[in-house]
């Protein structure tokens, strides 16, 4: 009975043992000393909604003033916002203190200096002992040991914090920093995080990066802003500058000026100003000769104002004016302050640029994260030492398992039709898919006109296309589909319908998919097209830019038959007999869940559930179905029904009735766990009990992590692959997992660019009763079986087809307005309405149309 109390979710059954054993090194470091002492929890607040690096500030103007006296010499530690720690107790249980920033103590005209009233109040006295029992599998994880975890969070956060920008756990700082297209620039920062393991705590030390606007003068910024040559440009009148666009960027940054020397403020930018500098007035309060009589109210313009007050003459008069409350700025005498974090969702360019910046081998990550070990400095840190803590300065040794790969098949006629992939990759040559699909009606759609894209070029590449489908073993019917050109700025569902009635008169049966041929990457037309062919006519649609036309390369041709052909209903790949013994014994359905929500900036869009299903006991078709819901709720709210509309399909196509479920759950954090499991559970029962009031086949509820900072290094050059990655198959489930629940570390794929990132498992629920190696072989097997790769992914394929469908389905609401850069128009205060997003047609349910 006391094991089933030590959590709410699965333990672990045992650890895995199939496959090769093999060392490797994993980003923790261990806690050799946890805190002896107990240490004290003080709840603070101060007066002032105020952001945490103004709080740190206060905290530390408080500690310097009053640590010796009335905090009785305690090192005490914070969070930034509302927690306290400190292994010495406060001579106190609640006092309010008085603080004023020394930076704010020269008096300004007509300001009082900031007093801040912080409260500090005793809440709480945490004992480790009741922490070390959870660790080593005697106690459950309490609030006491919650508490704790927090507290050492925080011991080890504090000092970075306080010298650096931080964002979350994660601190950055400027060297090294790199500029990325535009007006931002990059910085590496160290993320680190207490983990509980088996019998130990462990710190978790990942590198990071992320974007940071740069520190440079305001005129420059938008220069770039603008993707002007250089400042010369901002004289110019025509064509008009995008100033909207310039406030829209720099809205909220905050600015220094250069125009008084010996002025430390900072001001944040409010917007611009409608008028520009020598327009722009304001009114002051002069002295006439007579020093008798009253100050006289004069209005005077920004630019003549800066020449009598600062003896500066404007070089840019014409430009707006910076507004920051009510104060009045010319651009050119504001410097933006160094260390503001871009909050927005980087374009591109941006993206690329991104990736190229923080892409590092997994050796080079290793040896950064080494030097980050000595900017952290856990050996030296006065407040770890107050506490009586230790932390080993090495990454920790893992004894992994390379698990073996399964056999994979194609369609027997195939030139080797059953192999097992060596490095997690295998080539299509001479394969064709287990199960080619028959295209008999079928239209194409020239997003261009015939001087963009000519008739002749274009029935090359068809007959190419084609040809390469009939050799990967679908069957063309009609191998000259009808063709049409359209306005890509025109009518869209007009010339959609237009080609889909064609292809259906040619053949005289219902058309299966439409190709497009689109001018340019934007998301716009693209979006509209998959809106129209999804919710409004019903088929699958395929598109490709223009400029593949031109060069009809076959491997580009064989990787658009994978996709076209599971959008007419085919099955690309499956595995040998043997290797999917859980989902073949009996009737098993696999379900992938994904909530996708909007980016933080994004107010106005809803989140969208996706969930997808396997239709056979070969795991490699799929039938989706989408749920539009209330912004950031984390659950999936209508997953009854969705249950209900998955098991259908599935008895449609094979006959059975599931007994086993095994649900694969995307984008759920640890904190969520409870919920999810109490809710999700239930409604997939309730799903399966709304079709007979007696079916109940066997759960298995596993959430898939891929938002983690755990990697592996191989130790030896045996145990890596070839871009230095451990080895694809590799599985951990000890010294870095949770100390008994059932969880474990898959590293599936091969790698191709930086260091891979293993996908972390943990069972919620598991009525099957998997063994460690059951789940562990079976969920890395399933990694074969993505319908457009050959070769091994990184999470399992329902996973995947889950997140595809969640963000397909933000392109089914009519009237968006979409960016080419970003995802949709936001900011604007428009809440878009649910019932603009419409539902994918029931004749597309049974083909994977969002491939």
């Amino acid at each position: 009975m006391a094991s089933l109390q030590l959590t709410e979710f699965v333990r672990r059954p045992g650890v895995g043992k199939t496959g090769k054993a093999v060392n490797i090194r994993s980003n923790f470091f261990e806690v050799t000393k946890l805190p002896t002492a107990i240490i004290h929890h003080y709840d603070v607040s101060i007066s002032n909604d105020l952001p945490p690096p103004v709080n740190r500030r206060i905290f530390e103007q408080l500690t310097e003033s009053y640590r010796a006296s009335d905090l009785g010499g305690a090192q005490p530690v914070f969070d930034g916002r509302k927690n306290i720690f400190s292994a010495k107790e406060f001579p106190f249980q609640s006092r309010t203190f008085d603080v004023t920033l020394s930076s704010d103590m020269v008096p300004r005209a007509n300001q009082l200096i900031p007093i801040f009233k912080v409260k500090i109040k005793k809440v709480a006295t945490i004992n480790l002992e009741e922490l070390q029992r959870f660790l080593n599998g005697k106690g459950a994880l309490s609030n006491n040991c919650l508490a704790a975890i927090m507290s050492l969070d925080i011991l080890i956060c504090h000092q970075p914090a306080m010298l650096y920008a931080t964002v979350g756990r994660s601190f950055y700082t400027p060297d090294g920093s790199q500029p990325l297209s535009g007006h931002l620039e990059a910085w590496q920062g160290f993320y680190q995080s207490a983990r509980p393991t088996a019998g130990k705590m462990m710190i978790n030390v990942d590198v990071t990066a992320t974007a940071f606007f740069q520190g440079i003068p305001l005129v420059e910024m938008v220069v770039k802003i603008m993707g002007l040559r250089s400042q010369d440009d901002l004289r110019r009148t025509a064509p008009p500058l995008n100033w909207a666009k310039v406030e829209r960027a720099i809205k909220q940054l905050r600015i220094t000026v250069t125009h008084r020397e010996m002025m430390s403020r900072s001001y944040k930018i409010a917007g611009l100003t409608q008028k520009s500098a020598r327009e722009e007035t304001f009114k002051i309060l002069t002295q006439c000769g007579d020093p008798e009589a009253s100050p006289k109210e004069e209005e005077i313009d920004v630019v003549t104002y800066f020449k009598q007050a600062y003896n500066r003459i404007l070089s840019y008069p014409m430009l707006p004016c910076v507004r920051a409350g009510k104060v009045i700025l010319p651009i050119e005498v504001c410097k933006v302050v160094p260390g503001q974090r871009y909050p927005k969702k980087l374009d591109e360019a941006q993206t690329a640029d991104m990736i190229n910046f923080s892409s590092k081998s997994p050796t080079a990550r290793a040896n950064t994260i080494k030097n980050g070990l000595q900017i952290l400095n856990f050996e030296k840190n006065e407040y770890l030492k107050e506490a009586g803590m230790k932390i080993s300065n090495e990454m920790v040794v893992v004894p992994a398992r390379v698990l073996p790969a399964p056999t994979v098949c194609y369609h027997p006629s195939s030139q080797e039709a059953s192999f097992v992939p060596k490095n997690g990759a295998w080539n299509l040559r001479d394969k064709k898919v287990t199960q080619g699909g028959t295209l008999g009606s079928w239209g194409v759609l020239v997003f261009g006109t015939e001087r963009d894209c000519s008739s002749v070029v274009l029935q090359s590449f068809i007959r190419e296309l084609v040809i390469t489908c009939q050799h990967t073993g679908m069957n063309v019917v009609n191998k000259s589909p009808p063709i049409n050109y359209t306005n890509p700025h025109g009518d869209t569902e007009a010339a959609l319908r237009k080609i889909w009635l064609e292809a259906g008169n040619m053949v005289k049966s219902m058309p299966q998919l439409i190709v497009c041929f689109l001018p340019n990457t934007g998301t716009s037309l693209y979006a509209e097209i998959k809106r129209i062919t999804d919710t409004v006519i019903g088929v699958s649609s395929q598109c490709m830019q223009m400029k593949h036309i031109r060069a009809a390369k076959k491997q580009y041709c064989a990787n658009v038959c994978l996709k076209m052909n599971v959008k007419i209903g085919g099955a690309n790949v499956q595995l040998a007999p043997g290797m999917l013994n859980f989902v073949t014994a009996k009737p098993t359905i696999i379900v992938g869940l994904d909530v996708s929500h909007p980016p933080p900036s994004d107010h106005s869009h809803p989140s969208i559930a996706a969930g997808v299903a396997s239709l056979d006991n070969r795991a490699g078709r799929y039938a989706a179905t989408v749920r539009v819901q209330t912004a950031r709720t984390e659950t999936v709210a209508d997953l009854g029904d969705m249950t209900v509309e998955l098991l259908k399909v599935f008895y449609q196509t094979c006959g059975q009735k599931p007994e086993h479920i095994l649900v694969y759950r995307d984008g759920v954090s640890e904190g969520q766990f409870s919920n999810v499991l109490k809710t999700e559970v239930a409604s997939i029962r309730v799903g399966c009990h709304h079709l007979e009031k007696d079916y109940n086949p066997k759960i298995t509820f596993v959430v898939v992590q891929k938002r983690h900072h755990a990697r592996f290094f191989p130790i030896s050059p045996q145990s890596a692959d070839r871009s230095g990655n451990c080895q694809p198959g590799t599985c951990v489930d000890t010294t870095i997992v949770h100390p008994f629940e059932f969880d474990f570390y898959v590293q599936s794929h091969a790698g191709l660019l930086g260091t891979s990132r293993p996908t972390h498992y943990q069972v919620l629920q598991d009525d099957n009763k998997f063994t460690s190696d059951e789940l562990q072989s079976l969920t890395y097997n399933l990694c074969h079986l993505y319908a457009r790769a050959t070769r091994t992914v990184s999470v399992v394929p329902a996973v995947y087809y889950a997140h595809l469908v969640a963000a397909r389905a933000r392109f089914h609401a009519k009237g968006e307005h979409w960016l080419d850069t970003q995802s949709t128009e936001t900011g604007s205060g428009r809440v878009i309405d649910r019932t603009l997003y419409a539902a994918v047609k029931p004749d597309l349910l049974k083909v994977m149309w969002f491939m």
